[in-house]
Order: C-alpha cells, then sequence, then structure tokens
C-alpha cells in the first residue's frame, strides 16, 4: 500500500531529526490522526524498525510512552570536507558516532586528483569501519566551492575528468546512493534540524572557515536560491583594499576576515615584533595554527584578542547588510571558527550597532553555534535522511523500508 508506506518513511523521518517522541507528538508533526500513528507505530515496531524507549517526562498527567529508531538498524556515512582537510564519520539512527572520526589532509585547489583521492579515503573508511554495506542507507559530502546538487557536480574543486558527476563517480565506487551540497549551506541544515535554528522561521547561519560561508534559511526552509549557489557571502565587495581573492575579485570579505588571513596577520605580527604567547606559527599548518590563535585568544593573549575582534568587527559589518536585506530572527556564528565562542560576539555587536537601522536589528539575536565543528558532519548525515523517500533502491534502505 503506497500510501501506507510513505506514512511510515514520514514517522521514520521525524524519529530520526526529532528523537524519541510519543504517539501524540508523531500525530501533531506529521498531521496524522493518533488512532493511525498508533496502528504505524505498533506496524513498524513489529518491523523492528523502532522500538518503545521510555516515557516522555511529566507535564502533569500520565507520561506517555515514546518511540525511537532502533539504533543499530541502519547507518549514513557523512562526509565534512573544506579546502584543506576532509572528516569522515558514520552515524547510526540515533545520529550517535560509530567509531571515530577519520581525518585527511585533502588540498582541494589545484588538485587534480582531489576526487580519486576522497573516493579512495571514503571506500577504506567503510572496509575499516566493518559495517555490512548493507546497512549503509547512503552517502552524505559537504564541500566548499559552487555545488550543483540537481547535477551533483562542484564548478570549483573536485573534477572528475570524465563525463561522470562527482556522485556518479562516488556511487560507481561505493555501491551506495550519494548527495553532495556546499558545505555552509549542510552547516545551516544541522542548525535547522537539530539545534539553535530549529522551530525558527528566518535564520543566518554564517560558516566561520578559510571563508566566510551563509547558510539562509528562509520561511523554516534551507535556501538555496536560483541554481543553488546562494550565501556566497565571503565575496561580498566590503573594502578598497586592492587584495586579491580566491575568486579573482578583489575586496571581498574573505579578504580581510577569514580564519586564514588571521593567521596570516598573526605571522605577521609576530615577524614585526608584537608581544604574544603565540610561536611557531605557519601557513604550511594552517589548521594548526588558526587552532593555537583561537586558544590564545581565550586564555587572554591580547593579541589573538586584537585578531579575532578585527576579524569579527569586519563580520559583523557584512551581517549589518543580511538584516537590512532579509531582516532576520536570529544570526548563527558557527563553522570552524566559532571555537573561539563568545569572542566574536562583541565586534560582531558593536560593528551592528554602528551599521544597522537600531528598529531593524533590535530583533535580531546573534548567537554562537552549539554544534561548533560538528555541524558539517551532521548537515551530511541529515541531507540523506532529507531524500529519504528516494531511497528505497539502496542496499540500507532496505531496512527502513515499510511493508516489507
Amino acid at each position: 500500500m503506497p500510501k501506507q508506506s510513505a506514512y511510515k518513511k514520514e514517522l521514520i523521518k521525524q524519529l530520526y531529526f526529532l528523537g524519541a517522541q510519543s504517539s501524540s507528538d508523531l500525530s501533531i508533526r506529521t498531521d496524522k490522526s493518533i488512532p493511525l500513528i498508533v496502528r504505524l507505530i505498533s506496524e513498524l515496531i513489529d518491523e523492528k524498525i523502532i522500538v518503545e524507549s521510555g516515557l516522555a517526562t511529566s507535564t502533569g498527567g500520565r507520561r506517555p510512552q515514546v518511540y525511537s529508531l532502533v539504533q543499530d538498524l541502519a547507518y549514513i556515512v557523512c562526509v565534512s570536507m573544506d579546502q584543506m582537510v576532509t572528516r569522515i564519520a558514520m552515524v547510526d539512527m540515533n545520529n550517535n558516532y560509530v567509531g571515530d572520526i577519520k581525518r585527511v589532509s585533502l588540498v582541494l585547489a589545484n588538485h587534480k586528483m582531489a576526487l580519486d583521492e576522497l573516493v579512495h579515503h571514503i571506500t577504506g573508511f567503510i572496509k575499516e569501519s566493518g559495517v555490512p554495506k548493507h546497512k549503509i542507507i547512503g552517502i552524505g559530502v559537504g564541500m566548499p566551492g559552487f555545488v550543483d546538487i540537481a547535477k551533483g557536480i562542484n564548478h570549483s574543486f573536485l573534477q572528475t575528468g570524465s563525463d561522470k558527476s562527482v556522485v556518479e563517480t562516488i556511487e560507481a565506487t561505493t555501491g551506495l546512493r550519494v548527495f553532495i551540497d556546499n558545505d555552509s549551506s549542510l552547516i545551516a541544515l544541522a542548525e535547522l534540524r537539530f539545534a539553535a535554528a530549529a522551530g525558527k522561521q528566518n535564520v543566518m547561519v554564517i560558516n566561520i572557515g578559510w571563508g566566510i560561508g551563509l547558510g539562509i534559511i528562509i520561511n523554516g526552509e534551507l535556501f538555496r536560491g536560483n541554481n543553488g549557489f546562494a550565501g556566497e557571502f565571503s565575496h561580498i565587495p566590503l573594502f578598497t583594499n586592492n587584495k586579491l581573492c580566491a575568486c579573482g575579485k578583489t575586496g571581498c570579505l574573505e579578504t580581510e576576515a577569514s580564519l586564514a588571513v588571521i593567521a596570516e596577520k598573526a605571522i605577521e605580527g609576530i615577524h614585526k615584533g608584537r608581544v604574544t604567547m603565540l610561536s611557531d606559527l605557519s601557513l604550511d599548518n594552517i589548521e594548526e595554527t588558526s587552532e593555537k590563535i583561537m586558544k590564545a585568544a581565550l586564555k587572554g593573549d591580547k593579541f589573538a584578542v586584537e585578531l579575532l575582534s578585527e576579524a569579527g568587527y569586519h563580520i559583523g559589518r557584512a551581517i549589518a547588510i543580511l538584516i537590512h536585506l532579509l531582516n532576520p530572527e536570529l544570526i548563527i556564528l558557527s563553522g570552524r571558527g566559532s571555537v573561539a565562542g563568545k569572542l566574536w560576539l562583541t565586534p560582531v555587536q558593536q560593528a551592528i550597532h554602528e551599521h544597522c537601522i537600531p528598529n531593524i536589528a533590535e530583533n535580531t539575536n546573534i548567537e554562537i553555534s552549539t554544534l561548533r565543528g560538528e555541524a558539517e558532519l551532521i548537515g551530511a548525515a541529515a541531507l540523506v535522511m532529507e531524500h529519504y523517500d528516494e531511497l528505497d533502491k539502496t542496499p540500507g534502505a532496505l531496512l527502513l523500508t515499510a511493508d516489507k
């Protein structure tokens, strides 16, 4: 019965994204009657897809039974990429990591074999995990650049050298369904499904990394624009500094506010004799360098705090533009740079106060992501479940197929 199968899939998605839920919760979430939900739950329990997982928190009356997905029923491979480092992880149906997160150095720029290396690392990770392929639903991949999710290609990185798309290339080797998206969009998806943006309508998620990305949530849904390229926040032409950006233009936000620029300024400042606890910084290991700077700032190092404050102010200027254009209820500072936490808030707020019309900005809150560096991995897994309705023919999805 196709309709009944679709209802069951809807329940499975709700339980993945929301965690343990009662029958009344699921009735409200899916706009289905409680008798229907109760019957579907009973069938899913018989099919060993969901289990009873305790009682809900008391609200004054009888505590209802809650249900969750069977934890080890199936798994998702999630891949988080930036221009220099790729992380690969596996999550179960309760969105918990299974085993360790694999971290590999994979420079994307000017690297013709980057896609081949990525496929090699993914297949190696799956093999090392020991999880049978038939229990894997699919692979979600977040990556920087201009990602065309409809065509499954990246116009900036991961050239295939053939007629196959990035998605087709990975699928051909792994035998699993693959979904790709821009890294900042997946960070926003993670916030929407599991964190501060849940239940919100209009939210901007700033991805502070080697560039400054943007994930856009409008009317409670991820907004990607006409071709999927919305959110190129890094390339707002904010300065007349004549600095060449990676995009080929000059004066972009990225040229003054990214973690890469902060690292460059830190090294330059040390060479000029700035007093700081920072030492042994190198652009050859920019990831470690940026981590050292943020840790030093959190310990109160004056020079490190100055570097983050200057970048934060510039990001705040650009956020002021977003507030004027889109009037969001919430701005979330996320990505690799969010490790510095509340140190970003003061300079960002200062810039907003200086550059934003008060009546527009006063109802926009600024928060630091609670997901921090894990947001993209979480979003990559969520991307697969967003497409759960399309996964019937995937080996792992057969385990979750209703009406078996």
